[in-house]
């Protein structure tokens, strides 16, 4: 709620006259709490780390502005999702995620076993600067979704059915010659779609070192997506926010909402650890 709707509640239901600034004074309590929250320790070793940035409109210097807010889940060692935190910059980039990733380092993780990513150019340099044992791996939904960007409706569900074969293939091999199968049939209408998976297939391919309990898990950021629009559901009847501790007070409110569903672990996770502890052997820990 903002503060005019909780303003609104109070009087129809209390008949309590209070101040929209009144009400901004005492939810100020929350921001010691977001501070110990983003500040504490985190775990020594989390096999997926999920990274993404959502934009939210913040006033800033007299203008209003689409902020970048930068968002870490991680898969812990029960197979639970945690976000690690949240952090804010005007505009999302490869130098500030390097910020970041380097908070997760000083606040105690030492092993990522898997960086799952969009395609932000330099955002695997930057993991790797830090992490330089992770595996990062490009989300696949996003890459299927940049490829069909100039594609027309009539030849959408052809295209998508053609690089479904690529990264659903069961070896890298197989998924090789399925690009170029792909290249084969589209190159001469779409080219840039086979070139940029080229591009990119060393971040690509590693998904397919893995077996499908594994797979399921880090094909796609979806377990950030999920979050994400789950925030927007709750920012989406606000037009702006007044600056960036008003944000920060509502979105870490509505994430300790949302975490409390997260109380089971992802799907075949057991089977999942079985797999790291011989991919990983040496960097997992007794579990």
């Amino acid at each position: 709620m903002t503060t005019r709707d909780i303003q609104g509640h109070l009087e129809e239901i209390y008949g309590v006259n209070v101040s929209p600034a009144l009400i901004s004074q005492v939810t100020d309590a929350i921001t010691e709490e977001v501070m110990l929250w983003q500040n504490r320790p985190l775990d020594e070793v989390y096999p997926i780390v999920y990274l993404d940035a959502v934009r939210i409109k913040v006033r800033q210097d007299s203008r209003v502005i689409n902020k970048a807010v930068y968002l870490a889940i991680a898969v812990n060692l029960e197979g639970i999702k945690e976000v690690l935190g949240m952090w804010t910059a005007e505009n999302e980039g490869a130098k500030f995620w390097l910020q970041v990733i380097t908070e997760l380092k000083n606040r105690g993780v030492k092993e990522i076993f898997i960086a799952c990513v969009d395609g932000l150019k330099g955002f695997p340099e930057a993991i790797a600067s830090v992490f330089p044992q992770a595996q990062i791996q490009l989300c696949i939904i996003h890459m299927v979704r940049h490829s069909l960007n100039c594609v027309s409706w009539k030849q959408r569900k052809e295209i998508a059915d053609d690089l479904k074969m690529i990264y659903q293939a069961p070896t890298e091999e197989m998924a090789e010659a399925n690009l170029d199968a792909f290249a084969a049939k589209w190159d001469k209408s779409h080219p840039t779609i086979a070139r940029s998976w080229r591009s990119n297939w060393e971040r690509i391919i590693p998904l397919f070192s893995y077996p499908q309990e594994i797979r399921k898990a880090i094909y796609t950021i979806n377990a950030i997506e999920s979050l994400k629009m789950s925030l927007r559901k709750v920012t989406k009847n606000r037009g702006h926010f007044p600056c960036d501790e008003a944000m920060f007070k509502l979105l870490y409110l509505a994430l300790k909402n949302i975490v409390k569903k997260w109380t089971m672990p992802i799907r075949d996770w057991k089977s999942a650890m079985n797999q790291f502890s011989i991919i990983f052997e040496g960097r997992m820990p007794p579990y």
